[in-house]
């Protein structure tokens, strides 16, 4: 099986080198060619829960290099997604299926209009990885990826998938509702991500402080209302205290979003708490917390160059 791993960030290098063990032909694709270039130079390295170092990984710019691939899995942020379909549409083989292991939600939707729903499979994985440079990552965080497909239906990509984790000795599971699925990580992500990022705490200290723990509550709380209105079922009955858990487990791991605050990067929050906002607009129903850390994030957002 040939697999590419598309965007070299935490998740997909910490996802290529373990996947890596299976010893199928895993790729990684990056749409920087310099940077591609001097990864596949000094090579992939990891550390923290699981070490690896790979001294000339495949990797790519070109998207045509791996045409042939059988799977591609998205790892890119969520606001790349529609221009790194642009990029890979054409060179994906009508028999491969796609992927997506990204946050939030509407990834999956974007990959259905661009190349069809028969192919597609989205996923969610609750490994944490901390970039620490390029090409070198800190495993923080063990956990189970879930996929499946919009229709629930079983596929033989599902199967093959699951083949390709287990053979890495990753845990993985199919689940018949990966859209309950994907939102339960959502609900627990609005009440971690932002809060991390503004406060710039690891995940553990979130709930070491009332203060903080109380704006995670309020922002889960919000979350859990505007989900049961669209009536989606959640994967657990009591959301906070799945949240606390994710924070206990993960107490050591630096948020995607504080990562990217700390990069001075753009940020997920329109694809995390922004969804919560916008349906709850369209619901009736009030999320002022999560409003509220949607506006904090991308004020630190517009002002990388003032922050002291």
């Amino acid at each position: 099986m040939k697999v590419v791993v598309v965007g070299p960030g935490a998740i997909g290098i910490l996802l290529a080198g373990l996947l890596s063990k299976s010893k199928e032909d895993v790729w990684l694709l990056d749409k920087d060619a310099d940077r591609a270039a001097r990864i596949k130079k000094n090579g992939l390295r990891c550390e923290g829960l699981t070490s690896f170092k790979i001294a000339s990984p495949k990797i790519t710019s070109h998207p045509e290099d791996v045409k042939d691939a059988d799977v591609w899995f998205i790892c890119v942020k969520s606001y790349d997604t529609k221009n790194v379909l642009k990029k890979i549409a054409d060179h994906v083989a009508p028999q491969a299926s796609v992927l997506s292991l990204q946050n939030g939600i509407g990834n999956g939707e974007l990959l259905i209009e661009r190349l069809g729903g028969a192919r597609i499979l989205l996923g969610t994985t609750h490994m944490a990885s901390t970039l620490l440079e390029e090409g070198s990552v800190r495993h923080a965080g063990e956990g189970e990826t879930v996929i499946g497909r919009f229709d629930g239906t079983m596929s033989v990509t599902l199967k093959d998938v699951r083949e390709l984790f287990l053979k890495s000795k990753l845990p993985i599971k199919i689940s018949k509702d990966i859209n309950g699925v994907l939102w339960s990580k959502l609900v627990v992500n609005v009440g971690i991500n932002a809060l991390s990022g503004i406060l710039r705490l690891k995940n553990g200290r979130l709930i070491q402080s009332e203060n903080s723990h109380k704006i995670l509550r309020e922002a889960v709380t919000e979350a859990v209302k505007v989900a049961k209105r669209k009536r989606i079922k959640l994967m657990s009955d009591d959301c906070l205290a799945k949240a606390e858990s994710v924070c206990e487990a993960t107490a050591e791991n630096v948020s995607s979003m504080l990562q990217d605050i700390l990069n001075k990067k753009r940020t997920e929050i329109d694809f995390m708490n922004g969804v919560i906002v916008r349906q709850g607009e369209s619901l009736g129903v009030k999320t002022p917390v999560n409003a509220l850390l949607v506006d904090l994030i991308k004020t630190i957002e517009s002002h990388y160059s003032h922050i002291v």
